[in-house]
């Protein structure tokens, strides 16, 4: 099916971030949120709790885990078992309540940065110290830096937080990566948290493998965190889970207040439970918007903004871009609010390899991303 983005008459009448943080006048393409129009299937269960004012706590009802269970065997071939799925409100919940459990206070945990600015909070809220092993570029591609994880893990780091898919790049880790990573928190006795949330987003020329599904030795250091929110665009929804598949960590999910999960919203769960059992259309019909949007995007930089350098992306909807050989100073986001009324995310939030770039939102109309482009390639004249 084809998915389009909403008109921005009728975009500027939402309520959240994207839409409130600045001036009408302003195109926004910083916040994590797609411009379309909620999936009917989800759109339709939610209105149908409403009319049978469903709107208590979330009870023993597990639709949404053999939901997820199901879209995780046929999207990726990965086998979940439904009792090792927990819920809880978000993404941000899930990783610290993991971290909280399999670290000591001031044990030193590892982010692989340009990495998701909440990544730098989420560590120390946790009780934890944040230790960077920046991504390797070799001018063509992003990887995992190996030697770098090693040492960082014999000197004594006890975690790992991986972005998987990578945000800000769009970057879909390798299988022989994550299996690497696996093996080496095996042996130095460390815990991985895999952070999944746009594994449904991944593009048609790209394959996600779920971190958990590469090994034993992942299946014995790892916990996965999931939600729906990012792929049908349910962020305010508030609905997100752990997800095991080895004993031990089972154990240290299935142990936790019960508070966490209960915080959970009903709404969450009853969205997330259609989207992973009717979206699945939806969700196609997006990614091929896209997917189409990440080639427009390379169009366009060659056109108005030539120095600029960008890959693009294989997974999620947004696309980082190097601004450097332009000058235009370590946040070029600033500027670029400033001077053409277009918001991007800023790079330096994403670490020190952020230093000159910015992201981009690509889950707009193809008339808003052009429009965008075509203004900041007029701060070239």
């Amino acid at each position: 099916m084809s998915v389009d983005a909403e008109p921005l008459d009728r975009l500027r009448q939402r309520t959240s971030e994207k839409w409130r943080a600045y001036p009408a006048d302003v195109l926004p393409l910083f916040v994590a949120e797609m411009d379309y129009p909620l999936a009917e299937p989800i759109a339709a269960a939610l209105h149908a709790a409403v009319d049978r004012s469903d709107t208590g706590y979330v009870g023993p009802e597990r639709g949404m885990e053999s939901a997820f269970a199901e879209h995780a065997r046929e999207r990726w071939g990965w086998n979940v078992a439904q009792a090792q799925v927990r819920t809880s409100t978000d993404i941000g919940v899930v990783v610290v309540e993991a971290l909280r459990r399999l670290i000591a206070p001031g044990d030193r945990v590892v982010i692989t940065p340009p990495v998701y600015p909440p990544f730098f909070a989420y560590v120390p809220e946790a009780g934890g110290v944040v230790e960077e092993v920046p991504l390797v570029d070799d001018g063509a591609t992003w990887s995992l830096d190996l030697p770098g994880l090693e040492r960082a893990f014999a000197e004594g780091a006890r975690a790992l937080l991986l972005c998987n898919p990578h945000n800000p790049l769009g970057l879909v880790h390798p299988r022989e990566d994550l299996v690497a990573v696996a093996d080496l928190a095996s042996r130095y006795g460390v815990h991985v948290v895999s952070d999944e949330v746009h594994a449904s987003l991944t593009h048609g020329d790209a394959a996600f493998t779920p971190f958990l599904s590469v090994s034993d030795a992942a299946r014995r250091v790892g916990i996965a965190a999931h939600s729906a929110s990012k792929a049908w665009n349910l962020a305010g929804l508030k609905c997100a889970f752990f997800v095991t598949a080895g004993d031990e960590m089972a154990t240290l999910v299935r142990d936790l207040p019960i508070e966490i999960e209960e915080r959970t919203s009903l709404f969450g769960r009853i969205a997330t439970e259609a989207a992973y059992r009717e979206g699945l259309p939806w969700l196609d019909g997006a990614l091929d918007a896209i997917e189409g949007n990440r080639r427009l995007l390379t169009a366009l930089l060659a056109e108005h903004v030539p120095e600029a350098r960008y890959r693009e992306p294989r997974a999620s909807y947004l696309a980082w871009v190097d601004l450097r050989a332009l000058g235009w100073g370590d946040d070029p986001a600033q500027r670029i609010l400033a001077e053409t009324k277009v918001a991007l995310g800023n790079g330096p939030a994403f670490g020190r390899p952020g230093i000159g770039h910015a992201r981009v939102n690509l889950a707009c109309s193809p008339e808003v991303l052009t429009e965008a482009v075509t203004r900041i390639g007029r701060m070239r004249d």
